[in-house]
């Protein structure tokens, strides 16, 4: 099935004869039209100003010099080519394309040089909140009865680069899935998934690359799935947060999977806010989280670490059945709280020194010295410098990325989503270089 062509676009919109529920209005503008750019409309943002609910707004190769507020329900945001349509902020203005209406859809295209963020999925509608970010350290934590996540949204085969915060954000939204994009050089991080609850959220088969971290978890609790992505060459690898900066802290149940997390140390980054260089996977606060089946080598600090920041113990975490090898330290815990565990992670070096064995994973995924073991001292990561780093509007351009293979085809709105979700399904990746694909 194709998409239908819009007849007579400009017309429609400009002349505004019709009220939107009127007959004539509607025999103009069915069901599923399809808005083109710069075909019918010479700017993205009048293309999606006429859109509505079911449209899909095709690009056409160009570079677009504006900012999109997408704020209509279920309209698809798509690139004809993913590596030709791009949207350029000039390092001058804020956002990419923000998206608030339920069910929006962004996929297949560019987005650099912007201020802030390259994609931004946020239930938060007053624009004054957007200027930095949805939330953060530039505001106190979101009111979630003000601003209700937003339902349903899906990123697919994009890439974002040399952005000033984040590449594809996903703040106070659920019902979302992240997949097939390439994020480098943001000066925070290529994919963020904050302040949600429950999040239902998968993040997959994404690649992120010289971003200060790669993937950020913060206050974004049940149902945030991370499976099958490749995190290298980074600042910091991917962080699970618990923080008072958001609302909905502490963090809680998120799932790692079948990723490879490596060597991500590298000095062509931007500089991580917080110092941090040379860390795999760092989970700071978060409770009940679940870390299994990723291969994580080569980053100069540590491979996979447990902390307590001020007012978030972390609690419950599992780390088990990972190839954590090759790191500064391997495995660290520097949390108090006896129910976190490791098990079955093949490391090398291990603090406190035999860590797994004082503080094991029994059958049911609770620590098996949690009832006994009493405390113990608190690891540490190896010492590493962290060395200055780039603008993030000098990181250079990241490599082609794989476009859809039929631009035309039916879209369709990110409703229902993520559907079934089997983090089982995600083998240990065996090679640094490549991530399996589910079975």
């Amino acid at each position: 099935m194709r998409l239908s062509v819009l007849v007579a676009a400009v017309a429609l919109a400009a002349t505004g004869c019709s009220s939107p529920g009127s007959a004539s209005a509607d025999a103009k503008h069915p069901a599923g039209t399809v808005l083109r750019v710069p075909q019918d409309f010479h700017t993205v943002q009048q293309a999606v100003d006429v859109a509505r609910s079911g449209d899909t707004v095709l690009i056409g190769p160009g570079v677009y010099r504006e900012s999109v507020q997408v704020t209509k329900p279920d309209v698809v945001l798509r690139g004809t080519d993913r590596n030709a349509v791009v949207f350029d902020g000039g390092v001058r203005l804020v956002n990419g394309i923000t998206a608030t209406g339920a069910g929006s859809v962004v996929e297949n295209l560019t987005v650099r040089d912007y201020l802030a963020n390259g994609v931004l999925f946020t239930g938060v509608t007053d624009q004054k909140l957007q200027q930095r970010g949805a939330g953060g350290s530039a505001y106190d934590p979101l009111d979630t009865s003000r601003f209700p996540a937003v339902q349903g949204f899906r990123a697919t085969r994009v890439t974002t680069y040399d952005n000033g915060l984040y590449g594809i954000y996903a703040f106070d939204a659920h019902g979302g899935v992240i997949e097939d994009s390439y994020a480098s050089g943001q000066a925070d991080s290529g994919i963020y998934v904050g302040q949600c609850r429950p999040c239902d959220t998968l993040v997959r088969g994404n690649t992120m690359a010289h971003n200060a971290v790669g993937i950020e978890i913060t206050n974004a609790s049940e149902g945030v799935s991370v499976l099958g992505n490749l995190v290298t060459g980074n600042r910091v690898g991917v962080t699970v947060n618990s923080n008072d900066q958001e609302a909905l802290a502490p963090q809680h149940g998120a799932v790692l999977a079948g990723n490879v997390i490596s060597d991500d140390n590298a000095t062509d980054t931007p500089e991580q806010a917080d110092g941090g260089f040379g860390i795999g996977i760092g989970i700071g606060g978060g409770t009940g989280d679940r870390v299994q089946r990723n291969l994580v080598q080569g980053n100069t600090a540590v491979g996979v670490i447990i902390t307590d920041p001020p007012g978030h113990p972390a609690s419950g975490d599992q780390v088990t059945g990972n190839r954590v090898t090759g790191n500064g330290e391997d495995l660290v815990l520097a949390a108090a709280d006896p129910s976190n565990c490791f098990s079955g992670n093949q490391p090398a070096t291990q603090s406190p020194a035999g860590l797994e064995g004082l503080a094991g994973c029994g059958a049911n995924g609770a620590s098996s010295g949690a009832s006994g073991r009493g405390s113990l001292p608190s690891g540490r990561a190896a010492s590493v410098q962290a060395p200055s780093g780039v603008p993030f509007s000098q990181v250079p351009a990241p490599p082609a990325q794989p476009s859809m293979p039929d631009p035309t085809a039916a879209a369709v709105p990110a409703t229902g989503l993520p559907g079934t979700v089997d983090p089982d399904a995600y083998p240990l990746p065996t090679d640094s270089g490549a991530v399996p694909a589910a079975h």
